[in-house]
């Protein structure tokens, strides 16, 4: 187990809430809602992870040593080719706009060190920032037990550094609820020069709450979709430290 697995494990302890669900449903354009409520998972801590690998296009090329003869090298993370031919890696990051009943507005997110708290407003945590693109990837912590503070959520995926690399790697968010099976969105239209994608949204509906799955490609970044679901806040330029949490 490496040090960061070690250091992922430790920060796991302090938010994890249920057991590890058998089956998963997988949210496509077909079937692209599920209630939470209806699986009596609209409580506890909703754990919503990013993890992601590098595509290839030739899994047999002399240049990756042959990928069907050593397939372990599928769970590495790797480097992916810029469009000025050099080396880049890509970080990507996990994000949340949220929206309160009594009409706050922000964001969670690693650009600006905004993680949020589980027990106090917002009410959503992330655990750090995985810049590796390692097995375990990023989390955010949702605490359903305050949901009637929360009004809407919009958790998104954004590349950090300049260079759009959506269609270089295999991303995967999955929902961890705190009842029922998993559920999985993958990103896997391709959109070569996106640099923010809107994953899911929550939202009370009547008496119920939904998951939605958005996967909205966008050219710009966390401002854009800010416009594009009327959230309203102001953004300016951000970084993230340089040790990330």
């Amino acid at each position: 187990m490496s040090f960061w697995d070690g250091l992922w494990r430790g920060r796991a302890t302090q938010f994890e809430s249920g057991s590890a669900a058998s089956n998963s449903i997988e949210l496509t354009k077909r079937h692209s809602a599920v209630s939470l409520s209806k699986q009596g998972a609209a409580s506890g801590n909703l754990r919503v992870n990013l993890s992601w690998r590098m595509r290839t296009s030739d899994f047999g090329s002399p240049e990756h040593g042959g990928l069907l003869r050593h397939p372990s090298k599928l769970f590495k993370p790797d480097v992916v080719q810029a469009h000025t031919q050099s080396m880049v890696n890509v970080d990507l990051d996990l994000g949340c706009l949220y929206e309160l009943s009594d009409g706050t507005k922000g964001v969670v997110q690693p650009l600006g060190d905004f993680f949020g708290e589980l027990n106090a407003p917002p009410y959503i945590k992330l655990s750090g920032d995985d810049r590796f693109g390692s097995g375990s990837g990023e989390t955010i912590f949702i605490n359903l037990d305050h949901r009637e503070e929360i009004k809407r959520l919009l958790v998104f995926v954004y590349i950090y550094d300049q260079t759009p690399a959506f269609d270089r790697t295999h991303a995967v968010v999955t929902l961890y609820p705190s009842n029922g099976p998993r559920i999985e969105i993958g990103l896997d239209e391709r959109a070569p020069q996106a640099r923010s994608c809107a994953v899911f949204s929550v939202d009370k509906v009547k008496d119920e709450l939904i998951v939605r799955r958005e996967v909205k490609f966008v050219y710009g970044f966390q401002a854009e979709l800010d416009r594009l679901y009327g959230w309203g806040l102001q953004w300016g330029r951000g970084y993230k430290s340089k040790t990330g949490r």
